[in-house]
């Protein structure tokens, strides 16, 4: 029964990312359209697609935690019972977090704006997991590979940003406007970081599994790539907060903790040849084809994350669009695209089922439509943040008029955003209707 309790987690993990291509493609026409579906107004739209895109990311990840520490770390879970409540504490808070939303009941912030009293069953349950990780991998004697500690690192982060994020509620943070924006902005970027371990933890598994080299994961180049990642998530998530009048050194320091990306970015361009070549080759597999993926969006966002760093840059670009096409570039080019290749790998892993060439075509073509239209959409998102930027700047026009002006960028990006949706729901509902029929035998 060890493989149910990843593949349950998967199982959900592809209806939440499903339901949260969904309301984001509402929200794309509604905000271009204000009229567009009523009955589901943009505001109560809003956090359900960002709650569901959220539980995608962590329940994938979390699924392929689970599933790939017995099946392939040869550690047997310490508490099948615990990962049984993790999943019973998931749903019936995921459902009262919807109900919520539903009936306009909100009080959160950003990425948890459902009533703050639901972030205690949240924490509860990750505090389950942590506490069953640690006392199943305390076991693992050697050098642990750094897939190991990037799944604990994330853990703890989690459970330290989570609980950061809510001391807005103590009125000595909430009462103080720079403190609490500070507190608030530093929270959540460093609970990507949070995630992004997570993430980036399963992709150099997925890899390691691929092409069948321990070596990969026990790499100085990987601990060192750790490394780098985790002083990031420390101190990385100040260019938050150029704007904010804070001490000028916290600015300083972001500037160049977020400039040390360039060290992955001249990886990636080193590595880029060699990883064309070997596409070639196993391309076929639908993993890797994945993975390949993650790395060309890895680079894209690298750079624009890199200009939106420097401050004269980030002045035009704070708070428009760009910011989200590098949230967006982030969260479906890159963490999806890993997650994904993770989610088909146990998928094929558990039920053994190999899909038909019938059905691997439909896949790839919901890849091909998933990543060109993922191109679009994110372009129409920077050039329509670059022109709002310099309207507001520069020309200072009122927001009205720039709204107008970009209006036509906005319309095209909505319409990719429903290409993604459309080329997701290619990618996901075979594997999903595996899992289902392969559950049902069971």
């Amino acid at each position: 029964m060890r493989k149910e309790i990843g593949i349950i987690f998967i199982l959900l993990s592809i209806v939440a990312l499903l339901g949260g291509l969904f309301f984001g493609s509402v929200c794309a026409f509604q905000f271009v359209f204000p009229d567009f579906f009523e009955l589901l107004p943009f505001f109560k739209n809003r956090p359900l697609h960002v709650s569901f895109v959220v539980s995608w990311i962590f329940l994938s990840a979390v699924g392929g935690i689970y599933y790939y520490l017995p099946k392939y770390c040869e550690l047997s879970l310490f508490s099948r019972k615990m990962a049984v409540i993790h999943i019973w504490f998931f749903v019936i808070t995921g459902i009262l977090i919807i109900g919520s939303y539903l009936f306009g009941k909100f009080g959160g912030r950003e990425y948890w704006e459902f009533p703050a009293i639901l972030a205690i069953p949240i924490f509860i349950s990750w505090l389950l997991f942590g506490i069953n990780y640690f006392k199943t991998v305390v076991k693992k004697v050697g050098q642990w590979p750094v897939y190991l500690w990037m799944w604990a690192t994330g853990i703890c982060f989690f459970l330290f940003t989570f609980t950061e994020a809510y001391l807005w509620i103590f009125p000595y943070f909430r009462d103080n406007l720079i403190l609490d924006l500070t507190v608030q902005w530093k929270a959540y970027g460093a609970l990507v970081g949070s995630w992004n371990m997570l993430v980036y933890g399963t992709a150099i598994f997925v890899m390691e599994r691929v092409k069948g080299d321990g070596g990969v994961a026990k790499s100085k180049l990987a601990f060192l790539m750790y490394f780098l990642g985790l002083f990031n998530l420390m101190f990385g998530w100040a260019h938050h907060i150029y704007i904010v009048p804070t001490a000028p050194w916290i600015r300083y320091l972001s500037y160049a903790v977020s400039m040390t990306e360039l060290l992955i970015l001249a990886k990636i361009m080193w590595d880029w040849k060699s990883s064309l070549k070997e596409a070639k080759k196993d391309f076929y597999f639908l993993p890797y084809r994945f993975l390949v993926a993650s790395e060309i969006w890895i680079f894209l966002n690298i750079v624009l994350a890199i200009l939106i760093s420097i401050p004269a840059i980030n002045i035009y670009t704070h708070g428009t669009h760009i910011t989200v096409a590098h949230a967006m570039g982030s969260t479906i080019g890159i963490n999806t695209m890993i997650l994904l290749s993770s989610v088909l790998f146990i998928i094929s892993d558990v039920t053994k089922y190999e899909f038909s060439k019938k059905e691997k075509k439909t896949i790839r073509i919901g890849f091909w439509i998933t990543n060109v239209s993922l191109l679009i959409f994110w372009l129409c998102l920077i050039l329509a943040g670059a022109e709002k930027g310099k309207l507001t700047i520069e020309n200072q026009l009122p927001f009205q008029v720039i709204m107008e002006k970009i209006n036509p960028y906005l319309v095209s990006f909505a319409i990719a955003g429903l290409g993604v949706f459309i080329g997701l729901l290619l990618t996901t509902a075979l594997p999903l209707l595996t899992i289902i029929n392969y559950l049902r035998k069971k």
